[in-house]
């Protein structure tokens, strides 16, 4: 109960993927493309011809097994507890759901561009934007913030990030996004206490 008092925000995120990944399992596959489809996963010509522009939001409570919501929901208790206790609960759900809004236009944006179109899910955008906006708050605390160093922050994003890129089926566009949303929206949500 004290870490919820203390992280409310990113512990019910956490609860919100966890009880949406266990209704699509009960209800069918989350591996299965159509049943995900069916949840609101996003697919670029479903929200570009069909109005569905929804999917932009929904898909970033989906995901594709479990393996994939536990990597998801474990960054997301390391680095979004720490953010959430630095610049508040209001913040850091802002910061979280543009920087997973912005990811899922950016993958659109994409996926026109180069006429190939996947069913993409997860809520590693809004991730990727936690991660982006610790690495401004950890920069503007002189390079340190509780247990973390600007190195340590860097380290993980470019593993994160490299990992995806030589990985298969991975939403790319959507991890580069909501790193670059993240790390703008902490310049202007984030401003460092002056001790007096």
């Amino acid at each position: 109960m004290e870490e919820f008092r203390k992280e409310p925000a990113t512990l019910t995120l956490i609860i919100i993927n966890i009880v949406v990944f266990l209704m699509v399992e009960f209800t069918g596959l989350s591996q299965d493309t159509l049943h995900m489809l069916d949840w609101g996963a996003a697919y670029t010509p479903l929200i570009v011809e069909k109005g569905e522009v929804y999917r932009l939001f929904t898909s970033m409570f989906l995901h594709f097994g479990i393996e994939h919501l536990i990597n998801n929901m474990l960054v997301l208790f390391v680095l979004g507890s720490r953010l959430e206790r630095v610049i508040g609960k209001l913040r850091f759900i802002v910061i979280y759901l543009a920087g997973g809004m912005t990811g899922s236009v950016l993958s659109l944006v994409w996926d026109l561009r180069q006429g190939e179109y996947a069913v993409s899910a997860g809520a590693s955008g809004a991730v990727f934007a936690v991660m982006g906006a610790m690495i401004y708050v950890v920069i503007r605390n002189k390079g340190r913030l509780e247990d973390l160093s600007v190195r340590q922050i860097l380290v993980m994003a470019v593993f994160s990030l490299y990992f995806g890129f030589a990985s298969s089926g991975v939403d790319n566009a959507a991890h580069t996004g909501g790193l670059a949303a993240g790390f703008l929206l902490a310049v202007f949500c984030y401003h460092r206490r002056k001790k007096i």
